[in-house]
């Protein structure tokens, strides 16, 4: 490992604020940004806020916040301090908050105001993030003043823990991820690698800082290149993030798969299908690269027009919208990583990718397949190195599960590799179901078929009392404005329209699988299937 990198999050914001002490760094959109001194002098008012108050090295603090400049504050605050911080996701009921705060023995929450209502704990101390005051008024951050010898004073090291992050995953089951300053600082420093941000760069956060990805990835990574990070005053919706894509104009997003998937089944496949020349020339791959190419141009423009990073990552992105990505010359990187290993593992920038891999392992890391001998046979991804996870918080018998002795992450996924190394994921080895003969049926394959389907949204693919079922969320009023162009205004032949969209899909899918994944059912799924903060479907949901 490179010895001088720096790997612990004070040195991280020392070493910027002495490089871009004027440069912008967090802003939200349309509004003053705070200079990276600026930021640097309101860590160390809230590190002496936070002192005054009774807090010391090693207590646990939580966030409870949408993204906002303040929230990377209070973060650097706590973690500079040497103690833990644990980000809670906006998203989680207040059940899920109040057993957070108890696992975790969180002293107290930094709060905002349109997240208050959520904590029902009276014995916790409240501070309003948006103003770095007490909830009781008893202290202010303002009236103290910024101490530069606290800030030094705390001897954070690489091994300390900085972060505790709780997430319920896909499997309904929370775990308190505990991770180093180490594990986070290697593995931006190593997305830098994967793609070079530097001073001239701004990203636009639209995922919860909450979360490991955006957290390391779209936080610390651009603070080290002194790249400046903007965001959204008000809730993501679309009309909203295209004026903050005019305004800010960034190099940089990071998204999750189900946001762009939308956006190409929603908006920009009905406009190339819309006139019957263009869908009749749209089958012949010649053609369609250049109906992409155009598409495109238009696509690059909604971004503001000088986008060279486009991450995705969370989930697996479809194929079928990677591709247009890719013949667009819209600038796809796919990576790789899990919540335990800080998180990226694996990633390629625009210009190195591979239509469905997430690209190489990152730099001075280990990654290796059980199970597989050469290179395309599948195994278990396990990983090693700098950036794998202290382990699960008060849970050594989980950690002991996932982590070997030798040091060996279990990812629980299966991949493969190709003969340059690149990754191709197959699916988690959970969600994999054993067919009647024993048979792997991986149902990640079979709902990219489903969704790329006429008036599809999402799927889930099930296991049912032996049989294999898909739970299908079709657009429902994109089949009445359909049907009703074609018979008018009925509720009745819409119902037996939608049953015989269900036989057409069902033999849609069973036509391109093998026999031992075709579908025995197709079940109509009327709302939205719930997520997990990176959009992929709660599955322990749905599989009983």
């Amino acid at each position: 490992m490179d010895k001088s990198l720096t790997l612990t999050l004070p040195e991280i914001i020392q070493a910027s604020v002495s490089r871009f002490p004027d440069k912008p760094v967090l802003a939200y959109v349309d509004e003053a940004p705070l200079t990276y001194l600026d930021f640097r002098n309101k860590i160390n008012q809230v590190i002496r806020f936070l002192s005054e108050a009774g807090f010391k090295k090693g207590d646990k603090i939580a966030i409870l916040s949408q993204n906002m400049p303040n929230w990377g504050v209070a973060y650097m605050a706590i973690t500079s301090m040497g103690a833990v911080v644990v980000p809670m996701l906006p998203e989680f009921s207040n059940e899920e908050i109040s057993n957070v705060i108890a696992h975790s023995e969180a002293r107290a929450v930094f709060v905002s105001d349109r997240l208050q209502h959520k904590i029902s704990d009276s014995g916790l101390t409240l501070i309003n993030i948006e103003t770095f005051e007490m909830r009781d008024g008893s202290l202010k951050a303002e009236s103290l003043t910024a101490d530069e010898s606290l800030y030094l004073s705390f001897g954070v090291k690489p091994e300390d823990m900085a972060s505790i992050i709780y997430t319920s995953g896909t499997t309904g089951k929370q775990k308190g991820v505990m991770l180093s300053h180490m594990n986070i600082c290697f593995d931006a420093h190593k997305g830098r690698v994967v793609q070079p941000i530097m001073e001239k760069d701004s990203f636009l956060s639209i995922l919860p800082l909450s979360h490991a990805y955006e957290n390391t990835l779209g936080f610390v990574l651009p603070i080290i290149g002194g790249a400046s990070v903007y965001y959204l005053r008000q809730p993501l919706a679309p009309a909203i993030l295209v004026d903050a894509l005019k305004k800010v104009q960034p190099t940089a997003i990071l998204t999750v798969p189900l946001i762009i998937e939308k956006m190409f089944r929603g908006k920009i496949l009905p406009t190339i299908k819309e006139k019957a020349i263009v869908r009749f020339l749209y089958k012949i791959p010649y053609f369609r690269v250049k109906i992409h190419k155009k598409a495109g141009a238009k696509l690059m423009e909604t971004f503001g027009g000088k986008l060279t990073f486009f991450g995705v990552g969370g989930s697996k992105l479809d194929a079928v919208v990677e591709q247009f990505l890719r013949e667009a010359r819209f600038p796809v990187a796919i990576g790789y990583g899990l919540t335990e290993a800080a998180p990226m593992l694996a990633g390629s920038n625009p210009q190195n990718g591979k239509l469905q891999s997430t690209g190489p392992q990152i730099e001075d890391i280990e990654l290796k397949l059980v199970g597989a001998e050469k290179p395309g046979d599948q195994g278990e991804i396990w990983a090693r190195g700098p950036n794998i996870m202290m382990g699960y918080y008060k849970d050594p018998n989980l950690t002991a599960e996932t982590i070997t002795p030798d040091g060996w992450l279990k990812t629980g996924d299966l991949a493969a590799y190709d003969k340059d190394g690149y990754i191709f994921i197959k699916g988690r080895i959970k969600n994999t179901i054993l067919g009647a003969n024993g048979e792997n049926i991986y149902p990640e394959e079979i709902e990219s078929l489903i969704n790329n389907f006429k008036h599809v949204v999402e799927s889930v693919v099930v296991e049912q009392k032996g049989r294999l079922v898909a739970l299908v969320h079709f657009n429902q009023e994109e089949l009445e404005k359909a049907y009703r162009q074609m018979y008018g205004e009925m509720s009745e032949k819409l119902e037996l329209q939608i049953e015989e969209l269900k036989k057409e899909l069902q033999q849609h899918v069973n036509a391109r699988v093998n026999k031992f994944s075709r579908l025995q059912a197709v079940v109509i799924h009327r709302e939205p299937f719930q997520k997990t903060a990176t959009q992929k479907i709660k599955r322990y949901l749905y599989s009983k």
